[in-house]
């Protein structure tokens, strides 16, 4: 397995995608209750070669992701070949990233010498997807985007 496997709910909610991926290898859901039921090993691996094609398709797309931590914010838009970055760091300690506050406080103090910004770039070592995925096994999320181009059409101009 590349990735990890769906969550019960994210399988709940990717049904209808799950019975046409078992369709297309000839298995109904008649053929599924028995699979599952006799031969549980096999029933897994379906299941994990279904969470690959899902992430895979996901990661694929995946274009900006997002990483809050109580004094760090870490944008990322990645592209073919690396991943460009935009950390802020809060340099008041009692400042919540993980807050209504926190957040509130960063925009009204976005360019002051209270909040420390690197821009980076780092060329992927591995695998784009496999990349991607590291850093959401990290605790970043996918996002629009908006945060990361508002900041960096204020870097850039």
């Amino acid at each position: 397995m590349k990735y990890t496997r769906l969550t019960k709910e994210q399988f709940e909610e990717l049904t209808q995608e799950f019975s046409t991926f078992l369709a297309t290898q000839a298995i109904d859901k008649g053929e599924w209750d028995t699979i599952k039921a006799e031969k549980p090993e096999v029933a897994e691996q379906e299941l994990d070669v279904f969470s690959d094609l899902v992430w895979e398709g996901v990661l694929t797309r995946a274009e900006y992701l997002e990483h809050f931590s109580k004094s760090h914010i870490f944008l990322f838009q990645s592209f073919d070949t690396h991943v460009q970055s935009i950390v802020l760091k809060s340099l008041v300690p009692e400042v919540d990233f993980l807050t209504k506050e926190g957040l509130q406080w960063l925009s009204d103090n976005m360019f002051t010498d209270t909040i420390e910004m690197k821009v980076g770039k780092k060329e992927f070592s591995e695998e784009r997807n496999s990349s991607l995925f590291a850093l959401i096994q990290q605790g970043a999320f996918l996002s629009d985007g908006q945060l990361y181009k508002q900041i960096n059409s204020i870097i850039e101009s």
